[in-house]
């Protein structure tokens, strides 16, 4: 770490240069001192900032860097390139994301009891590591695919406010990421066959309304304990004492499967290796001739070359990518989209009332998408990032273009979280956020060591825990991320994002 050290240049006292000899651009790290990353991170940093001629201006390190096992990039950043889609650099979940809804409900208005009445039934309802969750047909499927959220809304007749308008792109990534082979129009059914090898798209049909059973994934529901900013809460609806629902999930094995499919990454568990073996097996495109140059790049990078892997982002091994990515990234928006659904319908019976439900904003921390910075069009990937656009650039919205692109930064599943805008003063990070406080010692909570102790410990802190069959989710426990007020106070003085408002955790379900 000293090493590390050595290379770093402080630009103000919550942002550094960091930069080896090794290394064809500076990696920017957005954070105080006392918030940088262990060595092995820096050496991530440093591996991906050395392959040439590959990238726009710096990296960017955000607040929750870190690294993580089987992944060639370290978590937490955002890299841009002009020529290249960089498969790699993002992790293997496309669209993993998280939304933010307003509820009628309110400290006054609803008890202890019932709320815990209703998460007894979220957990059954809400499946976290289950095979099947809301099934669908295998033609929604489809349609999710190539129309984005819109198709599963006319499919289940959800009727949460503003599920389009206020979900990044309009709930349709291929509208949203630029660089498609398809141009503005809608794929075909089998422009998506041409993609995504039918087999994973059979297996989707019931994999729609789960949490999952990845790391943070989660089921929040939060109470707005603090207006920080009372204009812009007032134009989000926000109040004090307001219940909100926050939701982070994956794009489930569709997303999964896709990525493996079409990139250089080693697979975690034999049924990943066994589905995306008989994927490709079965796979029967009209661009085989891409697919199979690109299945050739592929082993030559899991074998031979440990660059990174490149797609030319205007030709034809890069469209398919991004059109593989767009269609599985759909899926993910869907999924949120559905699990609110779930949770409206539970209020519905259990309480006997509407919640109202109402999208705040929906947006992807797994991203790459077509922007422009410092004057160039240039590919974008947020790898546990939030896209967070200062009010110039969401000109196109009736609310955010006033206020700037809300961001969510939650820590832990005790602590407090934010809730942000993004500024116009965040050009060097490529107007990104942090999705989280991420890993890292609190030096002023002790570490728990069992499940009794944990909820032991969340329920002195007010928190209910529900679900947690996992062993591993102790993981979560506060003492084991970053102080949020410090990272918090980092993304202020960055213009990285403004704070608008805080919650507070009162229910959380996850596995």
């Amino acid at each position: 770490m000293n090493d590390q050290k050595n290379n770093l240049h402080q630009i103000t006292p919550q942002q550094f240069d960091f930069k080896t000899e090794k290394m064809s651009v500076p990696a920017r790290f957005f954070m105080s001192k006392d918030l940088l990353p262990e060595e092995e991170t820096f050496l991530k940093v440093e591996d991906i900032a050395s392959n040439k001629d590959t990238f726009f201006r710096h990296t960017v390190a955000m607040p929750d860097v870190c690294s993580k096992p089987g992944r060639k990039n370290a978590s937490g950043t955002t890299i841009v390139s002009e020529k290249y889609i960089l498969p790699q650099v993002n992790d293997s979940d496309p669209n993993c994301g998280m939304r933010l809804l307003k509820t009628s409900l309110n400290e006054n208005n609803i008890t202890p009891e019932e709320i815990d009445k209703l998460f007894q039934q979220l957990v059954e309802i809400v499946p976290t590591k289950k095979f099947v969750g809301t099934p669908v047909p295998f033609d929604v499927v489809v349609d999710v695919c190539r129309q984005g959220t819109s198709a599963i809304i006319e499919h289940l007749g959800i009727k949460t406010k503003n599920e389009l308008e206020n979900t990044q792109g309009g709930g349709n990534f291929f509208s949203a990421q630029g660089g498609s082979a398809f141009g503005g129009d809608i794929p075909s059914r089998q422009d998506i066959f041409d993609v995504i090898p039918k087999l994973y798209l059979f297996f989707a049909q019931f994999r729609l309304g789960i949490i999952g059973a990845a790391g943070n994934h989660f089921l929040d529901l939060m109470r707005v304990s603090d207006i920080v900013d009372p204009e812009i809460a007032e134009k989000f609806g926000l109040k004090k004492g307001q219940y909100l629902f926050m939701i982070h999930t994956g794009s489930g094995i569709l997303g999964q499967y896709t990525m493996y499919t079409h990139t250089a990454k080693k697979r975690e568990h034999l049924s990943q290796a066994l589905m995306v073996t008989l994927g490709k097996l079965t796979f029967n495109s009209r661009r085989k001739e891409t697919y199979q140059k690109m299945q050739e790049k592929i082993r030559q990078h899991m074998t031979s070359d440990n660059s990174l892997l490149k797609y030319d982002a205007e030709g034809e091994d890069g469209k398919m990518y991004m059109d593989a990515r767009a269609a599985a990234s759909n899926f993910g928006t869907a999924n949120r989209a559905v699990i609110t659904h779930s949770i409206s319908e539970a209020i519905k019976k259990i309480l006997d009332r509407d919640p109202e439900m109402d999208l705040i904003y929906d947006m992807p921390h797994i991203s790459i998408t077509k922007e422009n910075h410092f004057g160039a069009q240039v590919f974008v990937h947020r790898s546990n990032t939030s896209r967070a656009y200062g009010p110039s650039k969401m000109t196109d919205h009736p609310i955010y273009k006033e206020t700037g692109e809300p961001a969510f930064i939650p820590s832990s599943m005790a602590t407090d979280a934010y809730i942000c805008v993004g500024t116009d003063r965040n050009e060097e990070s490529f107007f990104s956020a942090p999705h989280g406080t991420g890993k890292g010692k609190n030096a002023n909570e002790k570490s728990i060591t069992n499940k009794d102790e944990l909820f032991e410990k969340m329920e002195a802190k007010g928190v209910k825990l529900y679900n947690a069959k996992s062993s591993i989710v102790i993981n979560q426990d506060s003492a084991r991320y970053k102080n949020i007020d410090k990272v918090i106070a980092g993304v202020e003085a960055n213009g990285v994002a403004h704070v608008v408002a805080k919650m507070q955790p009162v229910a959380v379900l996850m596995y």
